[in-house]
């Protein structure tokens, strides 16, 4: 009798305990495509007077609006329950889209978000209210931004430009939707947003595999 309650503990329970977990809180295998093809970005500069880009990488996007400073705890989430647990993947990003007129208030910001630790994957790039209101309606959302041209929520882009989210079902049968996270609420970034994240990563890890192994096999 011992023999087999050690067996079972050894053998049985880690594969039911590695179901459970790899369950997830998010019923979809594969996160779904709410926007495809969103435009490019990169006519806008950062600070440096750089482009940044969307395609090919996987990008946090959000419009932060006029009052930059008013967000700071927002940014201090955000920072902390997703860029910090995936900014070691390299083709990962933020980009916070700003009204031009707020450099010296996104100065201000990246010194304390410095505090936190590296911000190489965190990018701000600047428009005009006119390029970033037009920009904003191309991703078809439920979601409005407010007067500032801002938005809480933030909103997850895989590598050919598409933007994803929960569309469908939970598991319980109920209709689903969300097209992005809210980061004044750390439960909305914990429970949902950090799992969806992490099916886009294991998406594009599993691409590199099948195509390191093609490669291989060539």
């Amino acid at each position: 009798m011992k023999k087999k309650l050690v067996l079972f503990i050894l053998f049985i329970l880690p594969i039911v305990a590695y179901l459970f977990f790899a369950s997830g809180v998010n019923s979809f295998a594969n996160l779904p495509t709410i926007t495809k093809n969103i435009p490019e970005i990169s006519s806008w500069k950062t600070l440096d007077n750089k482009p940044v880009a969307l395609s090919n990488k996987i990008t946090i996007l959000g419009f932060i609006g006029q009052d930059v400073l008013k967000h700071k705890g927002n940014f201090f989430n955000l920072y902390e329950k997703i860029y910090a647990r995936n900014k070691d993947f390299k083709d990962f990003q933020m980009v916070m889209i700003v009204p031009d007129g707020t450099q010296d208030q996104v100065k201000d910001l990246q010194i304390d978000l410095q505090k936190l630790g590296t911000q190489s994957g965190w990018n701000f790039v600047f428009g005009s209210p006119q390029e970033i209101q037009s920009f904003y309606d191309k991703l078809q959302l439920v979601g409005k931004l407010d007067d500032k041209l801002g938005t809480p929520n933030v909103f997850i882009i895989d590598k050919k430009r598409n933007l994803r989210g929960r569309k469908g079902h939970d598991k319980k049968g109920k209709p689903e939707y969300q097209e992005g996270y809210n980061t004044v609420l750390v439960s909305d970034l914990y429970n949902q947003m950090t799992d969806d994240v992490k099916i886009i990563l294991a998406e594009y890890r599993l691409a590199l595999k099948k195509n390191h192994n093609a490669t291989r096999q060539i």
